[in-house]
């Protein structure tokens, strides 16, 4: 076991409203891992030869990235967050997803799953943005990425406020009796966190390593009283990105993870059991999946593209300087736009871009979802369709296209 257990007493509560068999007094176990800050620890020659393939395709991946494929880096982002939201039961479909943006972009109103996955990207992209570059990590830190994750949660009020209380995981809403597992006690976070943030900058250990350990360090400290799998998924990428393994493409790990909940939560326990080695390769695998399926998909997106040029070519061939070609090379990062969208994301004026649209449209690189002509929006024809099978972490090759 890499930790300890600490007994402790559920008090008595006649006041709670539950069963009575809820508001007795009962015992339990918490468990309170050891140290992760200046982790030494020897691997297999399985799992080291499992770390180097899975570090060898993220270096792949990255290795084709530029600033022109910045929108194809937001993409994959994108579908990160959206399946590590998936991971929480929180089910809402790229399509749907988009269009929900697109709709709170012109000013109406989403759904709560769809602005709370929305409030996922935005901390997926402050962890990996900031966190990911900066030269010093703090309980702060770490904090600020959980408010910006759980801002559009039903329970906002717990945003970045690291617990005081107790939580498990199993059993049932009232105490910790018969839970599947109980995190450290309130008084042992902090320190734990605070360690963690150590280990966060440490260079000592291969970068994959690095962030599996921090993961499954996080998820068993538990110390937010929710929000806690996707705040330390986006942990990972901090990591990769701090170390600079993924400086541009994030690996979708939680879509390889999303796909086997049930291994993935095996690991974690393996982490908790000291099968060290079980849980690194693990993760290792899920994350050279992860990058393989990456790297196929974008490859299929930028073909996308090209038959839409193409199209745009044959049908309307505006001037090379046109802002059409422009909003081709964004709407990866915007497979739902309007038009104030298009406006930012290409930095022309809005009636030069609301020409390309009408261009993209008469193309079929647009389909127009709404039919009014305020706050009209378009889908980027087949774009969604495609990334149905990344976020299912489906292999092209079961969609009938060619890998790249």
């Amino acid at each position: 076991m890499r930790g300890h257990l600490k007994q402790a007493t559920w008090q008595y509560d006649p006041a709670l409203y539950a069963a009575p068999r809820y508001r007795k007094a009962c015992s339990y176990n918490a468990f309170v891992p050891d140290p992760i800050a200046s982790f030494v620890g020897s691997l297999s020659s399985d799992t080291a030869a499992a770390v180097s393939d899975a570090e060898a395709a993220i270096h792949a991946l990255n290795a084709t990235a530029r600033p022109a494929l910045a929108p194809l880096a937001r993409l994959l982002l994108r579908t990160e967050s959206i399946a590590s939201s998936k991971v929480e039961g929180l089910q809402v479909n790229g399509r749907d997803l988009a269009r929900a943006e697109a709709r709170i972009d012109t000013g109406g109103k989403a759904g709560p799953t769809a602005r709370e996955i929305l409030a996922n990207i935005d901390a997926m992209e402050l962890a990996v943005d900031e966190a990911g570059s900066t030269g010093h990590i703090d309980i702060d830190d770490v904090a600020g990425i959980h408010r910006v994750l759980m801002a559009g949660a039903p329970n906002s009020q717990i945003a970045g406020q690291v617990r005081v209380t107790q939580n498990w995981i199993g059993g049932n809403n009232y105490n910790p009796c018969g839970a599947s597992f109980v995190g450290p006690p309130p008084e042992e976070v902090r320190r734990l966190l605070a360690d963690l943030c150590v280990a966060l900058t440490e260079e000592h250990l291969p970068p994959l390593v690095q962030a599996a350990l921090i993961h499954a360090q996080f998820e068993t400290i538990h110390p937010f009283l929710d929000g806690n799998g996707r705040a330390g998924r986006a942990l990972i990428h901090v990591v990769l990105r701090r170390r600079g393994i993924a400086p541009a493409y994030v690996p979708p790990i939680s879509v390889v993870l999303a796909a086997n909940r049930s291994r993935y939560i095996t690991g974690l326990t393996r982490f908790r059991n000291d099968d060290i080695d079980g849980w690194i390769t693990d993760f290792a695998t899920a994350a050279a999946q992860a990058a393989g399926l990456a790297a196929a998909y974008l490859g299929a997106v930028q073909d996308l593209q090209d038959r839409w040029r193409e199209q745009l070519r044959n049908t309307v061939a505006p001037r090379v300087d046109s802002a059409a070609w422009r909003v081709i090379d964004v709407l990866p990062a915007h497979p739902v736009i309007t038009l104030p969208v298009a406006v930012v994301a290409v930095a022309r004026t809005k009636a030069v871009v609301n020409q390309a649209l009408a261009y993209l449209e008469q193309a079929g690189v647009l389909v127009r979802l709404s039919q009014g002509e305020r706050n009209r929006t378009w889908e980027a024809a087949g774009l969604l369709d495609l990334l149905t099978g990344l976020e299912g972490a489906e292999p092209m090759t079961a969609r009938g296209i060619s890998l790249p």
